[in-house]
């Protein structure tokens, strides 16, 4: 906002503060601050002169439960969205003529066919598991404003990947 103002002031010289002055082009009345640009630099240049660290940087928490699981978080649902859009370019792409059995049969063609494919029902069913478990408890959250203390969010957080674990396992057993 601050940016805003200072820009529109400078570019229609509006006067924002003081008695109105007689005679004075309005173009000049307005007060010349420093760009964003200029702020920026001196921002960067007085953190280097006194040898501070960026901020935030890794090295400097300590990882804790739900630090990692709010990165878990965030890395599953980029990635379930990545592997959605993925599959989908590559239904869009294939033969109309149907690869899907063609390549079905060769899985299970291979020796280890029925384990590669409850690898890969357990690996579909986790971040989905997870995702879900951990979007719910953040609904919880919201709605309701409890289980907020920490003991409460470490004991949720392993209910959470501990549920996960077992409903993905459950999955890839059907």
């Amino acid at each position: 906002m601050a940016l805003l103002l200072r820009t529109l002031t400078r570019r229609r010289g509006v006067r924002l503060s003081g008695p109105p002055c007689r005679g004075v082009p309005h173009t000049h009345s307005a007060p010349r601050g420093t760009t964003a640009q200029e702020e920026m630099d001196k921002f960067w240049a007085t953190n280097k002169a006194l040898k501070r660290p960026m901020s935030p940087h890794l090295t400097v928490y300590r990882w804790s439960v739900p630090m990692a699981m709010s990165i878990a978080h965030r890395v599953t649902g980029v990635g379930m969205s990545a592997a959605i859009s993925a599959f989908a370019a590559a239904a869009l792409v294939a033969s109309p003529g149907g690869c899907y059995p063609y390549y079905l049969d060769l899985i299970h063609s291979l020796p280890a066919g029925p384990y590669l494919i409850g690898l890969a029902k357990f690996g579909i069913a986790l971040p989905l598991s997870y995702h879900t478990y951990n979007g719910v408890r953040h609904l919880w959250w919201d709605a309701t404003g409890k289980g907020l203390k920490m003991p409460q969010v470490y004991r949720t957080g392993y209910a959470i990947v501990a549920l996960s674990v077992v409903t993905s396992f459950a999955a890839a057993l059907l």
